[in-house]
């Protein structure tokens, strides 16, 4: 595969590539793919054979450039590549700024980043997703903090069931708080189960996207995988073990306390919250803010942050977050009711 290098007068780049096999998977379906790269780089994309040209202004041209060569590259590794793995590929090339296609291939879960379970092949689509990911696999506790959508649950549980399948530990234990930080179960109908299911079922929606069903269902049954309220960590040591807390914002400092000091011999922990959406009383202080108060210090914690540009879902979804947040910050800057004026300047 050859390329042109970016000229400054901005002639078309001539991408062509070697393996004619390989371009109905690169260009999408209807080149669907071709189509989204030019809506978010603003280039324009003609194919002819195996040449695709790429016309537009030098820093849009280079920006897609670099993200379709890393694609490429991908699918010479005999990997997927589908619109988001396309969305993904623009928004770390405006990260790399420039740097190689290869570069890019590596951030994109290709240098051994990724996490291969027995449904699925998951590689970051941000780099805040590729250092979380790193974090997991080295680090013994970490806490994934930011907006919904950022992938810190599902990451989280890749890791885990990875872990798990290779024998790295010999259980996962997920937990939640089950009905904000108040743990009411009593009112709900059926048994236990029945009562905590709901509150649980994005760990089970995760589950079931890693793993083959018939093998989540023989791991829940053998305790291999074990999904509670968050009650049910008090007293326990977990050893052994990928723990992971999720919803963590909802959770009271001494539940939190309660749920960290479980941490046994060979375990991992991971905790994730969205410090924007808790739910507790007013004037309730949040287990997780507190953790991350009291704990930003200690060695071999670490805090990976997200934002609204880490978002990988529906693109409105970032949209969304973002108006949240400004409204929020607009919030903040009013004085509270009833609180008194700043006081004027001069007479």
């Amino acid at each position: 595969m050859t390329s042109t290098p970016v000229a400054s007068v901005n002639p078309p780049v001539q991408l062509e590539f070697d393996d004619n096999r390989l371009l109905p998977m690169l260009f999408g379906e209807h080149d669907q793919h071709l189509a989204r790269i030019e809506q978010a780089t603003g280039v324009s994309l003609v194919s002819r054979g195996n040449r695709l040209a790429i016309s537009g202004p030098n820093e849009a041209v280079a920006l897609a450039r670099t993200a379709l060569l890393a694609l490429y590259q991908r699918l010479k590794r005999g990997l997927p590549v589908d619109m988001a793995e396309v969305d993904a590929s623009v928004r770390l090339a405006r990260v790399e700024d420039g740097g190689s296609e290869m570069n890019l291939f590596g951030r994109l879960g290709s240098d051994g980043s990724a996490v291969r379970t027995q449904r699925r092949h998951i590689t970051p689509r941000t780099p805040m997703q590729a250092t979380y990911l790193k974090a997991l696999r080295e680090q013994d506790l970490v806490f994934g903090l930011g907006p919904a959508g950022t992938g810190k649950t599902y990451l989280a549980v890749a890791v885990a069931v990875a872990m798990l399948t290779k024998g790295s530990v010999d259980r996962i234990v997920l937990s939640r708080p089950a009905v904000e930080a108040g743990e009411r179960l009593g009112f709900l109908p059926g048994d236990l189960r029945e009562k905590v299911d709901p509150y649980l079922r994005p760990l089970y929606d995760a589950l079931y996207d890693m793993m083959p069903a018939d093998q989540v269902v023989k791991r829940l049954s053998n305790g291999e995988i074990e999904i509670a309220p968050l009650a049910f960590m008090r007293g326990r040591t977990l050893a052994n073990s990928f723990v992971i807390l999720d919803e963590a914002q909802n959770t009271t400092p001494v539940q939190m306390k309660m749920f960290l000091t479980r941490l046994g011999d060979g375990s991992r922990m991971a905790v994730t919250g969205d410090l924007s959406q808790i739910d507790l009383p007013p004037g309730q202080r949040s287990g997780l803010q507190d953790a991350v108060d009291t704990l930003a210090k200690v060695e071999g914690i670490e805090f990976v942050r997200f934002t609204d540009a880490d978002v990988v879902r529906h693109p409105l979804v970032s949209r969304i977050v973002r108006a949240y947040d400004a409204q929020q910050a607009r919030g903040d800057a009013q004085p509270a009711k009833g609180a008194p004026a700043a006081p004027k300047s001069g007479r």
